[in-house]
């Protein structure tokens, strides 16, 4: 059986990637960085569903921890046949970019790009390392290319991860390592709950997507499916779009 390495498992996007995963024959490793009971919760579900879970705490910012999930999940299942780069936060607080710190800035970027920069670095070695014809899968976001003047250092972390996506997938090509970047847009999770009154008046009454209804996490788990399963075989630094159609800027 395939093994999948996903970040940030434990809840939202994260969850459903992994069940999604587990329900078309992968074992997963389902990274978590604080929420055991969560992890073990979706671990239980991959389970269920007929594959083999290994839980890792790991906190993606801090390089140890990074080099220790890469080892743990290669001492449970002996290979990683694919990357998810799932883990993210959103700033503790919004605020307008004349005003913002420095700090909310350095915990994003070590969380959101830094993080999956690094750690990706190390997985395609390991794949290179064992001849492994490996897929990577980057989460970003709508966000990478949508400006939110009150939470810019989000904004500037997912367009990172853009640029992330092309340089692993032209520099990887050579090694049968194909890379793409999975791009949500407005999904019904823990993170957008806050702002769902907002959200709901965009999509349901003025038609911000032309798809009228919240993305799921399970959404983004079929997508990172198709990929898993190699069926984009000669396609690699693909941006796939799961927003309901809110990149075609209808009017």
């Amino acid at each position: 059986m395939s093994a999948a390495l996903v970040t940030g498992a434990s809840r939202g996007i994260g969850r459903g990637i992994a069940l999604a995963l587990a329900h078309a024959g992968f074992d997963v490793v389902v990274n978590f960085a604080s929420n055991l009971a969560a992890a073990e919760e979706v671990a239980g579900e991959v389970e269920k569903a007929g594959a083999k879970a290994a839980l890792v705490r790991a906190d993606l910012a801090d390089a140890a921890d990074r080099a220790r999930l890469v080892t743990e999940a290669y001492k449970a299942f002996g290979t990683i046949d694919l990357l998810v780069n799932n883990a993210g936060v959103a700033p503790a607080q919004r605020a307008d970019i004349l005003e913002a710190g420095e700090e909310s800035f350095d915990r994003l970027i070590g969380i959101n790009l830094k993080g999956p920069y690094f750690l990706t670095q190390q997985v395609a070695l390991r794949m290179i390392e064992q001849g492994t014809p490996g897929r990577i899968v980057t989460i970003s976001s709508m966000s990478a290319y949508t400006a939110s003047v009150n939470r810019g250092d989000y904004c500037v972390t997912k367009a990172g991860l853009s640029m992330m996506t092309k340089l692993f997938a032209a520099r990887l090509a050579e090694h049968g390592i194909t890379v793409f970047e999975v791009r949500p847009g407005i999904i019904a999770t823990d993170m957008t709950g806050p702002v769902k009154e907002k959200y709901d008046r965009l999509i349901l009454d003025e038609g911000v997507t032309p798809i009228r209804r919240w993305g799921q996490p399970d959404d983004v788990g079929k997508a990172v499916v198709a990929v898993a399963q190699g069926l984009f075989p000669f396609s690699t630094g693909q941006v796939i779009d799961v927003d309901g159609g809110f990149h075609l800027r209808t009017l």
